[in-house]
């Protein structure tokens, strides 16, 4: 909501599977007359990633760790054009190092179409990857197999 209200130019759609979160962003919507720009889609990541117009339909898609990178990477970047960016904010870092190849590994995201581009890590963090080829048609899994059987 912070972008589209800043980014008077943009068309959103927000993907939300909960329907007391998808009802809560419908009134936020409308309460901020984003309305004409933006609209609230109840559907698993899933099920948008493997139909029309939202397969490949995006030039980015930014999305709270909702879970794994794996998960993550696995239901945006069938969602994504070619060129297209991936925008994940990142839980804050622990006391424990996990070096960031091991979150996001180069191999397992090329395989989705996906090259990690930049790590920001201020106040906040978040993980940047761009869409470099199209997404395989096999991906997403089926609906829950992403986070039940993750790529990496």
């Amino acid at each position: 909501m912070v972008v589209a209200a800043d980014w008077s130019q943009s068309t959103m759609v927000l993907l939300e599977v909960n329907g007391r979160r998808a009802a809560f962003l419908r009134q936020a919507v409308e309460r901020l007359q984003l309305g004409a720009r933006v609209s609230v889609l109840e559907e698993r990541a899933e099920v948008a990633g493997r139909r029309a117009p939202m397969r490949a339909g995006f030039d980015a898609v930014m999305a709270r760790s909702f879970g794994r990178p794996a998960v993550v990477a696995e239901c945006a970047a069938p969602l994504l054009r070619v060129g297209g960016w991936l925008i994940v904010s990142e839980p804050p870092p622990t006391d424990v190092s996990v070096e960031e190849g091991d979150r996001w590994p180069v191999g397992p995201l090329r395989s989705l179409g996906l090259e990690p581009v930049e790590g920001v890590h201020e106040d906040f963090a978040y993980r940047i990857l761009r869409q470099t080829e199209a997404c395989p048609d096999r991906f997403p899994r089926r609906d829950g197999v992403p986070a039940k059987k993750p790529l990496f």
